[in-house]
């Protein structure tokens, strides 16, 4: 695996440090605060600092976002759309800016910043698009036909907590907080401590594109401080992140009796069939797996191919991944980037080793590369894992994937279920309607065919979300801003009271109502 050029210097071919530390003003505290220093992969430097925000801070900032929605609430669903339209539009008119943002925060490639940059306008378009009729009344059957109605009516829930990830801090912030605006909420969001400067960012756009202020607040601090206080004071949270982690949200949430989205980890699996094109599907497990140095939570981590092509398979992808760039360079050279961390480096390298320990083959990768970056690791396949070993249980959220034979398809299913997670898995298959019947077999929230995860998150009118201990709820789609709705029936009576008449003995309105149920009932079957 060769490496590109010399690291680049921090500060010359992106925001300054001064320049970030601007965006803070969109941070408000009630007090002083001690500051979190924030370092970039790229060098380990700092390149910034944030307030550590406290529990008094969260309260302010849902206070004004309380307030503020009031007024949000009652603005015409089409103007909430045309802002969240602008967003879109200030989101492309500023893609330098902000893929110099992200890779500096993450230390990824710029194609794939570049992923998180082009999901934004298509998710604003999408929602603006199709959220007014999504948030409109909505007609529904009443008790008795001619007698009675119903209509649906959704009411925005409040303030929504947003609790984003620094694997894709662009993108995994907007995908909750679009929805929840357009629908009439406010959004207070809480970005990882090592990638804030992206919400930060985000939140000077919104205010470009005309969101009233306090609609969109950002309180920065460690995540056990702000984490809670989120929650115990805001009427729904999105998050993302960790299953541990994803657990103690729910319970937060459970306690106040509010709503929660969870989109956690994940182990998935990519499915190889025996007619599938081997080299589209080594392709195929290149970009799956080593996107964003593997630390995507769609990236498949174990690769079941049928016996009958799996050397051909591996030669391919082996053959692929070899010729992979690892750097660090701000613009679309390199092919692979860093680790976020020291302490992710380790988790990866433990992962390895430790497989290798128990009998594994390395086929090729394997090594940190501090010649690149100090958190830069190879991307690297394994071969005859233990099935027991860490790196076929845990999710190692890194550039590293294991390969296993099995004798036919019902096998592959078998061992692409034997997780706990269900996120995201990929069959590859030359007879699409073969992959479609196979990927219905497998226990995940999204299955692609033919693609690794884009053609699956893209679809941004179908729901996106994980089965098991992947999360629960659903991002994306109808479902994607119904999540930020509270429905309330109201139901009408055109005869009074449903009860028996004055001088109607209750026998015999008992017997009227028992044969008009079955005459509608006879109706309904009729009519299906």
């Amino acid at each position: 695996m060769s490496r590109t050029t010399d690291p680049p210097v921090v500060g010359e071919t992106c925001l300054s440090p001064g320049q970030l530390e601007v965006l803070t003003r969109h941070i408000k505290t009630t007090g002083d605060r001690s500051s979190i220093p924030v370092r970039t992969p790229i060098t380990d430097d700092e390149i910034g600092s944030v307030p550590a925000c406290t529990a008094e801070d969260v309260a302010s900032a849902v206070d004004r976002a309380r307030t503020a929605q009031t007024a949000w609430a009652a603005t015409p669903v089409d103007e909430r759309a045309a802002i969240v339209e602008r967003l879109g539009d200030r989101v492309l008119k500023r893609r330098d800016q902000l893929l110099d943002i992200v890779q500096l925060e993450t230390g990824k490639a710029r194609h794939h910043a570049l992923e998180e940059v082009l999901d934004v306008p298509l998710t604003c378009s999408y929602y603006a698009t199709n959220g007014p009729e999504l948030c409109a009344d909505e007609p529904r059957s009443g008790a008795v036909p001619l007698a009675a109605d119903a209509t649906v009516t959704y009411e925005p829930v409040g303030v929504v907590g947003v609790i984003s990830p620094w694997n894709y801090p662009l993108t995994l912030a907007l995908t909750d907080a679009i929805p929840a605006l357009l629908a009439g909420n406010a959004v207070v969001c809480k970005p990882d401590e090592r990638t804030p400067f992206v919400a930060l960012a985000l939140a000077a756009l919104f205010e470009e594109a005309g969101l009233p202020d306090g609609l969109f607040q950002i309180v920065t601090g460690e995540g056990s401080t702000v984490g809670p206080a989120l929650i115990d004071r805001v009427d729904y949270v999105a998050f993302t992140g960790g299953t541990e982690t994803g657990r103690l949200v729910a319970e937060g949430a459970g306690r106040n009796l509010i709503g929660c989205s969870l989109e956690l980890g994940g182990k998935n699996p990519m499915v190889v069939l025996d007619d599938a094109d081997l080299e589209t599907a080594a392709r195929g497990a290149v970009k799956g797996a080593f996107t964003n140095a593997g630390q995507l939570c769609l990236a498949p981590e174990r690769i079941y191919v049928d016996e009958r092509r799996y050397d051909a398979f591996l030669d391919a992808f082996v053959g692929a991944t070899r010729n992979l760039r690892l750097g660090l360079e701000f613009d679309y050279g390199p092919d692979v980037g860093s680790l976020i961390d020291g302490d992710h480096l380790e988790r990866v390298r433990e992962h390895v080793e430790g497989a290798v320990d128990d009998g594994a083959s390395l086929l090729t990768g394997g090594r940190a590369r501090p010649d690149v970056g100090p958190f830069c690791y190879e991307p690297t396949i394994l071969s005859d894992v233990a099935p027991d070993s860490r790196v076929v249980c845990e999710e190692t959220f890194g550039p590293v994937v294991s390969v296993v034979p099995v004798a036919d398809v019902d096998e592959a299913i078998e061992r692409a279920n034997e997780t706990e997670y269900g996120l995201n898995g990929s069959v590859w298959t030359t007879d699409r309607e073969r992959g479609r019947a196979v990927a219905r077999e497998i226990d995940c929230g999204t299955v692609c065919v033919n693609d690794p995860y884009t053609v699956g998150w893209a679809a941004v009118d179908a729901p996106m979300g994980g089965f098991g201990d992947s999360g629960m709820g659903r991002r994306h789609g109808p479902e994607g801003i119904r999540r930020f709705l509270e429905s309330r029936t109201v139901a009408t009576s055109r005869i009074g009271p449903f009860d028996a008449p004055p001088g109607v003995s209750p026998g015999l309105f008992a017997r009227f109502m028992l044969g008009l149920t079955t005459v509608q009932r006879r109706l309904e079957r009729w009519f299906r």
